[in-house]
């Protein structure tokens, strides 16, 4: 490793970060609906299972995606400019960006940005091998929330990838604030490439997040994992379930914890208070046309450029104007 990723990795704002995650986990479970942020689920654990959700037969996000950037990368990288760096938002374990990366040969510099350090930190090795001409800057940080560039890429032209669908893991109005955001850092004229989740048949949406083999329930429980090992909290995951949904007036997928039994939990010091049956909403997963999804950039500065689909997913190029 070298020590500019060194550096980049020791950069994560480790007490800055457990005290904001403290703050929002005591802030979503006194609030009325009780509700927990997404971005918490992918600590190492969360991470990893979320590689093994990618994989499930009912889960057609991810084959979708990769088999439109497999077909489509030629295509997306010549909206690239030359010597540019590639910054991705949430890269997890960077299998997406290698198709765009092998594809787009002027790329300069690969700037993947997640929350888990230790994810990023794995996948560095491999990178740095596959990709030995690509400079790598690695960023842990909250991709929604504003955080520093590498002083590396400043004199770089960039380029934003946002796959995974997970801009539809935002309420539109946070999903437009984040477009905003990224066109702020990415600057006029900068191209962002963003998978985007479609509107389908409501037993392919349900059937994706109730996998049989129960993945994704493991991976909505880990969150509560996560609270008793880092919180010090007491919660019995064998007293809460996983229910997801698909909310067809909302247009999202709902994913919820729902308490078994009437039942009190200590975090981090506080006495939080359960009745059977009640939830904590865990993510929202909105899904779009193709015309929504339009409607959004441009509302949030954003101009579409291109989109390639294939009924189920889609993957669009758009550009700050």
């Amino acid at each position: 490793m070298t020590a500019a990723v060194e550096t980049a990795l020791r950069a994560a704002p480790s007490v800055e970060a457990a005290a904001a995650f403290a703050a929002d986990v005591i802030a979503g479970l006194t609030a009325k609906p009780k509700r927990l942020p997404p971005k918490y689920f992918y600590d190492a654990a969360g991470s990893a299972l979320f590689e093994r959700i990618t994989q499930l037969p009912e889960y057609y996000p991810t084959r979708c995606e990769l088999a439109l950037l497999r077909d489509h990368a030629p295509a997306i990288a010549s909206l690239f400019p030359p010597n540019c760096a590639v910054i991705e938002f949430g890269s997890g374990g960077s299998t997406k960006a290698r198709l765009i990366l092998r594809a787009a040969a002027t790329v300069a510099a690969y700037v993947p940005v997640d929350i888990s350090g230790e994810f990023l930190q794995q996948d560095l090795p491999a990178l740095r091998r596959d990709f030995p001409h690509l400079a790598v800057h690695p960023v842990v940080a909250d991709f929604s929330q504003r955080f520093d560039l590498p002083a590396a890429i400043a004199p770089l032209p960039r380029v934003g990838f946002f796959p995974g669908s997970t801009i539809g893991n935002f309420e539109p109005q946070e999903a437009a604030r984040f477009l905003r955001h990224a066109g702020a850092m990415l600057g006029r004229g900068a191209v962002l490439i963003v998978g985007v989740d479609l509107i389908k048949d409501e037993s392919i949406l349900n059937a994706a997040y109730n996998d049989a083999e129960g993945v994704t329930a493991r991976f909505n429980l880990n969150l509560l994992a996560r609270i008793n090992r880092e919180l010090g909290a007491d919660f019995d995951l064998t007293a809460f379930a996983h229910r997801a949904f698909y909310n067809r007036e909302q247009s999202r997928i709902e994913m919820h914890l729902v308490s078994a039994r009437r039942q009190t939990v200590k975090v981090n010091g506080a006495l939080v208070q359960f009745r059977a049956g009640e939830t904590i909403h865990t993510e929202n997963s909105y899904k779009y046309t193709l015309s929504s999804f339009a409607a959004l950039a441009r509302k949030s500065g954003w101009s579409p450029l291109a989109v390639w689909n294939d009924g189920q997913f889609s993957v669009h190029a758009i550009r700050i104007q």
